[in-house]
């Protein structure tokens, strides 16, 4: 059976699977499911219209699920979506969606959510993702898989952040960070290639070559986004350097806000 504190209040809508432990005065909302072998610390409210996935950590004082900081919200049953196996630590906020993008905020699988961390409304964030101590993310903003973001890092309202990208600390994002990239300051510079952080995720030597090449197109050559893109058609020895190419390409023309430049 569920391992719910004496002291915690549980909605009676509220669907929790038969191992969750919830901790001392916690509040779990009567719209909030949780699979098993999830953990809720002391004191963490659970609210909205959230789902949360398996064998998830919430440390004590979070608060999910709450409405979004958005003066347009008036109320609509928009939603948060949290996938399996992520670490979410001490005052973390993470917001439900608005109708004014696709209505839901998602948190992917195997995150490391440390503390104080605000993840806004409609934030769409991958796998295997690192957001460190006291980054706020705006609304609308999307990270892709395996993205770290150092400490006391800002990034602004609809500003996407690439695959394998590494933001240093205390650095203000203003415009998209391409797949790969690594870089920081106020506003970021990109400054090279997440070499240590491909190699360690099984990127082979071909592969980095040609993330690198294309990285030399896109800051190096002086050339247009367009013509950079023209280029990378052109990159990559075998399919794994392609695909590895194929990211950084497939993000640029999507990219509305324009790239961080150095």
């Amino acid at each position: 059976m569920s391992r719910i504190h004496p002291t915690a209040l549980v909605a009676p809508g509220a669907v929790i699977a038969d191992d969750v432990e919830i901790g001392p005065y916690c509040v779990i909302g009567e719209h909030v499911s949780i699979d098993a072998g999830t953990i809720v610390g002391p004191h963490c409210v659970i609210d909205g219209h959230t789902r949360i996935g398996k064998n998830n950590h919430f440390y004590r004082f979070c608060s999910i699920g709450g409405m979004p900081q958005d003066k347009k919200y008036a109320g609509e049953p928009t939603r948060l979506e949290i996938g399996d196996g992520n670490m979410v630590r001490e005052y973390v906020t993470i917001n439900t969606g608005t109708t004014q993008d696709v209505g839901v905020t998602r948190l992917g699988h195997d995150n490391w959510i440390m503390a104080y961390v605000h993840i806004a409304h409609d934030c769409q964030i991958g796998d295997h993702v690192i957001i460190a101590n006291s980054v706020q993310l705006a609304g609308h903003i999307h990270v892709g898989d395996w993205a770290v973001l150092g400490g006391l890092t800002a990034v602004h309202q609809f500003v996407r952040i690439g695959a394998h990208a590494m933001v240093g600390g205390t650095s203000s994002v203003r415009q998209d960070i391409p797949p790969y990239v690594i870089g920081t300051g106020d506003p970021f510079r990109p400054s090279g290639v997440n070499t240590e952080g491909l190699k360690r995720r099984g990127f082979t030597s071909n592969s980095i070559k040609a993330v690198k090449d294309a990285y030399r197109l896109l800051y190096r050559r002086q050339l247009t986004v367009e013509q950079a893109l023209a280029e990378m058609q052109k990159l990559g020895e075998d399919p794994q350097g392609q695909a590895a190419v194929e990211v950084m390409t497939r993000f640029l023309s999507q990219s509305s806000r324009g790239i961080a430049r150095p």
